[in-house]
């Protein structure tokens, strides 16, 4: 086990109700508050009209910023970081998933840097100072809640770049598994699929001794495919809802990968795809990641072989390590299957006539192994067929 220095700043307030507490946790910061969001989904299911009255009967003035889409775009981060210096904004309210969450990240990061936002994003700036953020979760999948991570899409050149600081966790997320129950059963399985990536991109690891946060993973993995299952049946199952919510936040808020190498070549090269074609990025990895598992096995096949047994119950002959790794995988392709998810980038409507361009913008990412242009191409062509 690697050393390590664990701290998370975000505090969870969690259950039924929980955005009624909303105004005690904004009144301290006595500041004029930016609430970043979506688009309808807030407002068909109520949430807006509560949120924008609590706001009002608690004296707290505010601005918007609306219309955030997946796969967030940088224009928007540029309206919001305009928006919070003309209207003197102090606090950032994401009320959303990981796209809003990661726009009023990047809009807090550049309100108080004189250059260019992107900056961050390309490795040529370091943060010094942020607006502080909250969080009223409405879709589990990226963690963001309470993860010093955000990933931006620059719509020039078709670049999707991450960046992460700690001065960059919210200062609360609210969590009521409620407010999950009108999702379209497809954006919970995409969320579900992006966890299980966070989980997985922290388990391949060629760290050794690491038990501990080895059964973490896999207990979290085993978890969220068995609830995933429980809300396809009913989505209104609160109790499954709940599951699936706190693994969201655990699989990412950085404490399963503590003291171990993680590696992030699956998101590097998914997020090529999205920045392209503008899939769903928990799509975009149900399909890359089975690929990387079958290119990158022969690595560590022990791993691979724990994998199979613990998280997806294979059970051959300790002899059968092949066989092993490919029922492994083979398996985790099937609970994508059953959640409605793509396994082949052909199932998304997407053929070879890019992937050699996508395979050099991803070019030398990953731990477990590292990947040049060429094998993130036969990746893609992995998935490809």
């Amino acid at each position: 086990m690697n050393d390590f220095v664990f701290q998370n700043k975000t505090k969870i307030i969690f259950g039924k109700d929980s955005e009624e507490r909303l105004a005690s946790l904004l009144t301290p910061y006595n500041s004029r508050v930016l609430l970043v969001y979506g688009g309808g989904s807030i407002k068909e299911s109520g949430l807006y009209d509560k949120i924008v009255s609590m706001l009002n009967d608690n004296g707290i003035k505010f601005s918007e910023l609306s219309g955030i889409i997946p796969n967030p775009r940088l224009r928007k981060v540029y309206e919001g970081i305009e928006l919070c210096r003309s209207e003197n904004i102090g606090f950032i309210l994401a009320v959303g998933g990981g796209s809003v969450i990661d726009t009023a990240k990047a809009v807090s990061a550049g309100v108080r840097y004189d250059g260019d936002v992107w900056d961050f994003f390309e490795g040529k700036a370091e943060l010094q100072a942020c607006l502080p953020i909250g969080v009223v979760l409405t879709i589990p999948a990226a963690g963001s809640e309470s993860s010093p991570s955000l990933v931006i899409t620059k719509e020039e050149g078709l670049l999707k770049r991450d960046y992460s600081h700690n001065e960059l966790r919210p200062q609360f997320a609210i969590m009521n598994p409620e407010l999950t129950y009108s999702l379209p059963f497809y954006q919970t399985a995409c969320g579900i699929s992006d966890m299980l990536a966070h989980i997985m991109e922290r388990y391949f690891t060629k760290t050794e001794h690491v038990d501990v946060s080895d059964r973490l993973c896999e207990g979290l993995m085993r978890a969220i495919i068995s609830n995933a299952k429980l809300v396809k049946q009913n989505p209104d199952d609160y109790n499954a809802r709940a599951e699936i919510m706190w693994a969201g936040t655990l699989a990412h808020n950085d404490l399963i990968g503590m003291g171990r190498e993680t590696d992030w070549a699956s998101h590097a090269i998914e997020h090529e795809l999205s920045a392209v074609y503008d899939i769903a990025h928990g799509a975009g990895l149900s399909i890359i990641f089975p690929a990387w598992m079958k290119h990158v096995y022969r690595e560590d096949e022990e791993r691979f072989v724990q994998f199979a047994q613990r998280v997806m119950d294979v059970e051959f002959p300790n002899s059968m390590v092949y066989e092993t790794i490919m029922e492994g995988i083979s398996r985790l392709e099937n609970f994508y299957t059953c959640i409605g998810l793509p396994t082949r980038l052909s199932a998304v409507g997407i053929d070879s006539s890019r992937l050699e361009e996508m395979a050099k913008k991803a070019n030398s990412c990953g731990r477990f192994k590292r990947l040049d242009a060429s094998d993130i191409y036969k990746i893609y062509r992995l998935a490809l067929e």
